[in-house]
């Protein structure tokens, strides 16, 4: 490989349901949940979930440029959650279930910013992107038993009404996105 990976952190809700997401994408490589955007060093989930941290759920995402953009990441970050609710995704409430990119070089924060004025000036009726765009100042790896937690867990009912639907968007919008294995598949790999 001659080139660079690239990595970028990105918050949108639950991150079972981003991790589960971007996994099935061509050329991200690696992904890790954790938290990010806050003030308390080295947080544990129960002390995120207070709201008391200033932490985000998010997802570190490795990616490989050459295979996907960072462009891609962006938009399907922005379709498979809700950028318009601030501080809450579906029946996730709280600072923690933010909207918010963590950008690892000054061209993604650039690309994220101008991303959100496309997407504002599309649709100016509509309501307007809250989506958090900052430089990444600490990622902390959440705990293990959060890692590929829709993997191991599909049959919950959380993975089968939340993240489920979020599959199969990702899906039928982005087929040319997939890994091909993820791409053959009738239905969303789990």
């Amino acid at each position: 490989m001659d080139h660079a990976v690239e990595s970028a952190v990105f918050g949108g809700g639950c991150f079972w349901c981003t991790e589960a997401v971007f996994e099935q994408l061509q050329g991200v490589i690696s992904v890790k949940p954790g938290y990010a955007g806050g003030v308390t060093p080295t947080p544990s989930y129960e002390q995120v979930c207070t709201g008391e941290t200033g932490h985000a759920e998010v997802i570190e995402v490795r990616y490989d440029p050459a295979q996907i953009a960072f462009s891609d990441l962006l938009t399907v970050f922005f379709a498979t959650h809700d950028p318009t609710t601030l501080n809450r995704q579906g029946a996730d409430v709280g600072t923690e279930y933010r909207s918010i990119i963590l950008c690892t070089s000054d061209e993604q924060q650039r690309e994220a910013e101008a991303f959100i004025v496309r997407l504002n000036n599309s649709s100016p009726e509509g309501r307007p992107i809250v989506t958090e765009v900052a430089r990444l100042q600490k990622f902390y790896e959440a705990e293990g038993y959060h890692h590929q937690f829709f993997r191991n867990n599909a049959e919950l009912p959380y993975c089968q009404f939340v993240i489920y639907p979020k599959l199969a968007k990702l899906h039928k919008e982005f087929a040319s996105l997939l890994r091909s294995k993820s791409r053959s598949s009738s239905k969303p790999a789990a």
